[in-house]
């Protein structure tokens, strides 16, 4: 065979093979379906989840799994349950070492990354704090300065004591309670992710109280799965729409969770310093790539407030902030490389 057959038949064989793979890639498309999971109370918020999949039994099994994951954390880690294993540990911990899963365990030396990172902005301890302005709401009576000093005497991350070997969790002050509202929802998203990915999910996002992740192949054949910021002044607004490709975005602000008490609002975000709402800004949201961080670094930016929120988030690789602070206008600071992320209309 000469040179000039043997590139025609090079060429009739490639062509061949892309006819092949249009005609698969269009059967593939054609029995792509997304499957809606609905939404389903937990984790004192409402969960969803989306999936697009090659059919509806695969999705429907898919979706369930991912669901049970998260109840599993919501029974593991909740601080309102007292048979919790998170209660059992703070009901016991300065006693004695506390064996703990591993799920629990890694969420607790997770936390305490971000609390060494953001000089302590982000602070599981922060619970007597939390649960003293609980009752607050409760009695609709801000609590006495007294109060707030003795609370916060026993917040400290330093008192948070893991043993990496044995799992076990310590606390080295009396007093010491773990709060797990700043992360535990972002764990759970990781987790119902990674079931979807395994059991072979084309694409989803899972969305629990408007923190979540996505990944694949997004819904009714767009080019990326596209989230809503709301503007924190009005919650018919949305004032910009974020790209999200196999990322993470979790929004932390007053503008929807607070409480008036004497005719002042406070956050249920608290500064661990001032054991007092965190009300700098109006909204925070994460860019990242998980729900875990994307969680816990909202928090801490909450705290943090603008500069120096700011100069935390442009440390971090693959993560970024959107900041919107009080002001009629509603202004915006963002971090040098969010504007990726931002659909252009």
């Amino acid at each position: 065979m000469n040179k000039t057959n043997t590139n025609k038949l090079i060429l009739q064989t490639a062509l061949l093979i892309t006819a092949l793979g249009i005609i698969l890639w269009l059967s593939l498309k054609k029995h792509t379906a997304t499957i809606d999971g609905g939404f389903r109370i937990t984790m004192g918020t409402v969960a969803r989840i989306m999936v697009v999949a090659q059919n509806q039994q695969q999705a429907d099994k898919a979706v369930a799994a991912a669901f049970n994951k998260i109840y599993d954390i919501e029974r593991l880690m909740s601080d309102y349950d007292p048979n919790s294993q998170l209660s059992q540990v703070n009901a016991r911990a300065f006693e004695q070492p506390v064996p703990v899963d591993a799920e629990l365990f890694e969420v607790l030396t997770t936390a305490k990354l971000y609390s060494c990172m953001s000089d302590g902005a982000f602070d599981i301890t922060i619970a007597p704090v939390v649960r003293l302005w609980r009752k607050a709401k409760k009695d609709g009576t801000a609590p006495t300065p007294e109060a707030i000093a003795k609370a916060k005497e026993s917040v400290g991350y330093e008192n948070l004591i893991l043993d990496t070997e044995k799992k076990t969790v310590r606390f080295t002050k009396e007093g010491v309670l773990l709060d797990l509202g700043g992360i535990a929802k972002g764990y759970a998203i990781d987790k119902a992710i990674e079931i979807l990915q395994d059991a072979g999910m084309k694409g989803a996002m899972v969305d629990i109280g408007g923190d979540m992740r996505c990944f694949g192949t997004p819904i009714n054949g767009k080019k990326s799965w596209l989230i809503g910021l709301q503007d924190p002044k009005n919650e018919d607004n949305i004032l910009m729409k974020l790209k999200m490709d196999d990322m993470a975005v979790a929004t932390s602000g007053d503008y929807q969770r607070f409480v008036m008490i004497d005719d002042q609002k406070h956050s249920h975000i608290i500064n661990p310093a001032t054991a007092d709402s965190a009300d700098d800004l109006s909204s925070v949201t994460i860019i990242a790539p998980t729900a875990m961080a994307a969680d816990a670094l909202a928090t801490a930016v909450t705290v943090l407030g603008n500069q120096k929120g700011l100069e935390l988030i442009e440390q971090i690789d693959s993560t970024e902030a959107i900041l919107i602070a009080h002001d009629e206008k509603t202004t915006f600071e963002k971090t040098t490389g969010v504007n990726r992320y931002i659909q252009k209309n």
